[in-house]
């Protein structure tokens, strides 16, 4: 840890000089997303831990990080030795960071951040709690070029067009929507600094980020006036012309600051002050207006016609590269050849690749063979992979990014007998992921009015697990989106017809194994009543669940029925996408009644 321990020391001298005695380094860019392009991976080069969750904080004598449950199994292996502590968020005694700053720094210090990685909430709440113990927030402390000298360049991906057959309308029609809305609200313009919402208002793609085909980009939205802001040689002249006959002009990334400091004072510029910079929301100052979630946002988690049929397709093919791939491990195992974790991820890779459309997976494969399943969020790499042995749990969470939509799933599978405990394991948790896939709910219910569904069985049992139960999904952008989840705390979006969810309870022993079962669900209209309107979900998803993990003493019949139904869609969706009887005769076999 000598690398990291070196780094923290050079980054304390700057402190220093800036007369800054402590800074919160965020695991964050100027577009608040969940996934950095590696020019902004900076706590990940001051820290060493690769998660993506969590925020560093160093004081004159101290480091700190903070990150969630999916990590502390890996966030404690990664900064041992470091010097930097382990800060388990979430739990009941782990203190807030800025308490923890407050019971660490004497009154008059100064607590330094960059403006640019925060949001406006987020600082206006962390200068108000430090004053309150005469500490001062500066939030123009940017030092990181002059330590990380060779850092990576901000992306220059090719944007590209998504074809208008796959996105389902133009981009001419989406900036109608969001400008009436804005108009609505009194505004008189719009700024968007979410990637994601940008690649779909525009319907645009590039691959800025690693396994989410966005464009490093801020856009702004006026009568007539869209100005998209990016790196000029990421444009070619298709994509000059194809923005300019969507009425979209174009101007360096790096003019954004000086763009909005010219707006003349009477416009009103609607943005939502949890996802745009703080810094940028200062320059605007007076002419901001709050949109709470955005319109862009709200939309793109609608998916229209179009593009759930694409994303049906899509799942067929998913679907098809699954069997195959888990032919090839099976196939593998029982011949005795090595295989190990990442083994297991080039071998989803290679059959995925070969379908229709596809760009890209959507993340990152976790593969986690035994007690590597327990870690929520694992990642394989030379030194950490286990080779599989023909017993014991393997967790295999993947995706993948096609032009027609985006997938992600869970399987939990046994490569020998399982056990009663695994079995037990296992089925507590279908039974809470089949619990949520039935459910029949009224029109605006949140999801952390669903989250009990899933979590019910174990909690019944004293288990639980710690993530969120569902996030939103893109169609070919993020496989991580809102506005809506499934989860234990509050998040005020509720679940919209036409909106993608996960479903995917798990349970996790230290040292021992980790089950995640996972599908993608469609939220649709169910049943119109004197009582209003109730939404219930469509599976999409389309792969087997190991047939070997359930213990039907502890199931209902209308569980079992429902397993059973699902695998007969998996079968009848399946089987003509297949190349060869031998893997028509697998999905058979694995699709059988329970």
């Amino acid at each position: 840890m000598n690398t990291y321990t070196e780094r923290l020391a050079a980054f304390r001298v700057e402190m220093e000089a800036a007369g800054v005695d402590a800074a919160i380094v965020p695991q964050a860019d100027p577009h608040l997303g969940e996934y950095l392009a590696s020019h902004w991976q900076v706590r990940r080069w001051l820290s060493g831990f690769t998660g993506s969750a969590g925020d560093l904080v160093v004081t004159a004598t101290k480091a700190a990080l903070w990150t969630d449950s999916r990590y502390f199994i890996q966030a404690a292996k990664q900064l041992e030795g470091s010097g930097i502590e382990l800060m388990k968020d979430g739990l009941a005694d782990t203190p807030s960071i800025v308490d923890w700053l407050c019971a660490q720094l004497p009154e008059a210090s100064t607590v330094g951040i960059d403006g640019m990685l925060f949001t406006m909430p987020q600082v206006n709440d962390m200068a108000a709690k430090f004053a309150s113990k005469g500490i001062k927030l500066n939030s123009r402390f940017d030092v990181i070029d002059r330590l990380w000298t060779d850092r990576p360049a901000l992306p220059d991906g090719k944007i590209f067009i998504h074809d208008e057959k796959y996105a389902g309308e133009s981009a001419i029609a989406k900036i109608a929507k969001i400008m009436a809305e804005a108009h609505s609200a009194g505004a008189d313009a719009v700024l968007m600094t979410a990637l994601d919402e940008i690649a779909w208002t525009l319907n645009i793609r590039s691959n800025d980020v690693k396994h989410t085909p966005v464009a490093t980009a801020f856009l702004y939205l006026a009568d007539g006036a869209a100005t998209l802001f990016t790196d000029p040689a990421k444009l070619d002249d298709t994509v000059k012309a194809y923005l300019a006959s969507q009425g979209v002009a174009t101007l360096p990334y790096s003019d954004i600051k000086t763009f909005l400091a010219a707006i003349p004072d009477d416009v009103k510029v609607l943005a939502d002050t949890t996802k745009s910079s703080a810094a940028l929301l200062e320059i605007l100052g007076e002419r901001t207006l709050d949109s709470g979630i955005t319109t862009a946002a709200r939309l793109k988690s609608v998916k229209n016609e179009t593009q759930i049929a694409g994303v049906h397709n899509a799942m067929v093919r998913d679907g098809a590269a699954l069997v195959k791939s888990f032919m090839e491990i099976e196939d593998r195992l029982e011949k005795g050849t090595a295989t190990t974790e990442l083994d297991v991820a080039d071998i989803l890779h290679k059959y995925r690749s070969q379908g229709e459309n596809y760009f890209d997976e959507s993340f990152g494969t976790i593969a986690g063979y035994g007690p590597h399943g327990a870690i929520v969020h694992y990642e394989a790499d030379e030194n950490s992979a286990s080779t599989l042995r023909p017993e014991g749990l393997l967790l295999v969470d993947s995706g993948a990014q096609y032009l027609d939509g985006t997938t992600d799933i869970t399987r939990t599978v046994c490569l020998g007998t399982p056990t009663a405990d695994e079995r037990r394991d296992f089925t507590l948790v279908m039974k809470g992921h089949i619990a949520l896939a039935k459910a029949v709910f009224p029109e605006g219910t949140r999801g952390a009015q669903l989250n009990v569904l899933a979590e019910q069985y174990l909690w019944q049992n004293g288990l639980s697990y710690l993530h969120g139960t569902g996030h939103g999904v893109g169609f070919f952008l993020s496989v991580h989106e809102g506005p809506h989840s499934i989860r234990l705390n509050w998040v005020d979006a509720p679940m919209l017809p036409g909106s993608i969810t996960s479903d995917e309870p798990g349970l996790y022993r230290e040292g021992i194994h980790g089950i995640r079962c996972e599908n993608l669900v469609l939220c649709r209209e169910r049943m119109d009543t004197e009582f209003g309107k109730f939404l219930g979900f469509e599976v999409l998803t389309l792969f087997p669940f190991d047939r070997s993990l359930f213990d039907k003493s502890i199931m209902t019949p209308d569980e079992i029925e429902w397993v059973d139904t699902y695998h007969a869609t998996v079968r009848e969706r399946l089987l003509p996408a297949l190349d060869t009887e031998a893997q028509k005769s697998w999905l058979i076999a694995h699709t059988e009644p329970i």
